[in-house]
């Protein structure tokens, strides 16, 4: 979205900003995330440094909900003449956008909200999320922000036992986000910070410990798994399962061979069962029998609403506009099911020879490839590490440019890693040579460069 001058809200010094005031859901499906994140209409004054939320007025749209909401903020202090004013073009042009037939009653009752929050709440209790679910995921955000501030790890264990009741899959989902996202920005404190947490989490409370053995079954299984290798058939499957010590290592099981659980598994389970003539044995067949078709049927349920929800994605953003933006604004939203789904689509586009479709897709695809492409000292490096030696100082001369502060820090990231395997490893080793060898002329030539500039 385009940059718009304004006062700053503080030293009234004009400022740009990008200001958003209509969120049409019906006609761009991304608006409704890009509101929800509550980064919309923010501003930052490099004069005073205000930095904040800018006072304007939203007016929100979602025909498929019936919602037609507006949001004044109080320190406006508008007239209802004022107001109807402000958001009278902007309704209409909800309103122009809508065939006739879908031009309801709701439109010409559109709910006023005073605070933020409240519409947000608005909108939210709309897809069944309440405003007491989202004061307990309040809670759990403010425990995450005491357990980072807290002075040592006994303030730590005291301020779990007191909220253990927060500490839950919610919890943990948060977390879990909030360690990804440090550990991609390259926040070594905070990550070192969160992983010790982490291990007082797993070892105090008891959804931790529960999470521990879950992801101690899960390697289990993973390894007996591996051990198998391209050995395994659905009779030694069977016999993982037999030999199962508890339901995590079923659940385990099922979610790593999902494949091999067909007809044929379940028909060799069914003639175990009937060729046993032990009734305890029998009915405890029976009872594995069950469990497996229970975690088959809640995984293929995850899987299906995670599809459902790749599916919803990819048609919000061929939608769009422009569908590139739109793609590059929702690269967080992106995960493997999207994937799957996205190379569906193409096949199907594909097929069918819809050329206009096809094209959007492609432009999908080319983000995705910008967005998952290596930095370019990165890239340069692993050319580098593919040269011959004797090129190595004819390749750094001809594109010194690449030479930056970036491509040395992590040139020099990269040696420490590396020489900590070379005793080990004689791949390592030799790496480890080689990668000196690009330090060594690579520095020179920045320091060449320095001196030359002085």
């Amino acid at each position: 979205m385009p940059k718009t001058q304004i006062a700053c809200p503080r030293c009234h010094k004009p400022i740009q900003a990008e200001v958003e005031q209509l969120f049409d859901v019906t006609a761009d499906p991304a608006a409704k995330q890009r509101l929800l994140s509550g980064q919309v209409n923010m501003a930052q004054c490099p004069y005073c440094g205000f930095s904040g939320r800018l006072a304007t007025p939203i007016v929100y749209h979602d025909a498929d909900k019936e919602l037609l909401l507006t949001y004044f903020p109080p320190e406006l202090n508008l007239s209802v003449h004022e107001q109807e004013r402000l958001i009278g073009p902007l309704i209409n042009q909800v309103v122009n956008r809508l065939p006739p037939e879908k031009r309801k009653a709701y439109l010409l009752r559109p709910q006023t909200h005073f605070t933020f929050e409240s519409l947000i709440e608005t909108i939210l209790a709309k897809d069944g999320i309440t405003r007491e679910m989202l004061q307990a995921q309040q809670a759990r955000l403010h425990l995450l922000e005491r357990l980072l501030q807290a002075s040592s790890d006994d303030v730590r264990r005291e301020i779990i036992r007191q909220e253990k009741h927060l500490v839950d899959e919610d919890f943990f989902a948060i977390f879990s986000r909030l360690l990804q996202n440090a550990a991609a920005a390259g926040q070594e404190n905070l990550v070192r910070a969160l992983a010790g947490i982490e291990s007082i989490l797993l070892a105090e409370t008891e959804f931790g410990q529960k999470l521990q053995r879950t992801v101690e079954e899960f390697e289990a299984a993973s390894q007996d798994l591996q051990r198998l290798g391209s050995r395994i058939t659905r009779e030694k499957l069977l016999e993982l399962f037999l030999q199962a010590p508890n339901d995590e290592r079923i659940q385990a099981l099922v979610s790593l061979a999902r494949p091999g659980l067909d007809y044929i598994f379940f028909q060799l389970l069914t003639n175990r069962i009937e060729s046993t003539r032990d009734a305890n044995q029998k009915k405890r067949l029976e009872m594995l029998r069950d469990r497996i078709l229970e975690y088959i049927n809640e995984l293929d349920r995850q899987v299906e609403a995670r599809l459902k929800e790749a599916q919803q994605l990819l048609e919000e953003l061929l939608a769009q506009e422009d569908v590139a933006e739109a793609t590059r604004r929702n690269l967080d939203r992106f995960t493997q099911e999207a994937i799957q789904v996205l190379n569906e689509f193409l096949r199907q586009a594909s097929e069918k020879n819809d050329y206009t479709r096809l094209g959007k897709l492609q432009k999908i695809v080319e983000v995705l490839q910008e967005a998952s492409a290596p930095p370019p000292e990165v890239a340069f490096l692993e050319r580098l590490l593919e040269a011959p030696d004797q090129t190595l100082k004819s390749l750094l001369e001809q594109n010194q440019a690449m030479i930056t502060d970036e491509f040395l820090q992590t040139l020099s990231a990269l040696m420490l890693q590396v020489e900590e395997q070379a005793a080990q490893n004689p791949q390592a080793k030799a790496m480890a040579e080689k990668l000196a060898r690009i330090h060594s002329l690579a520095l020179g030539i920045s320091m060449r460069r320095q001196m030359q500039a002085q």
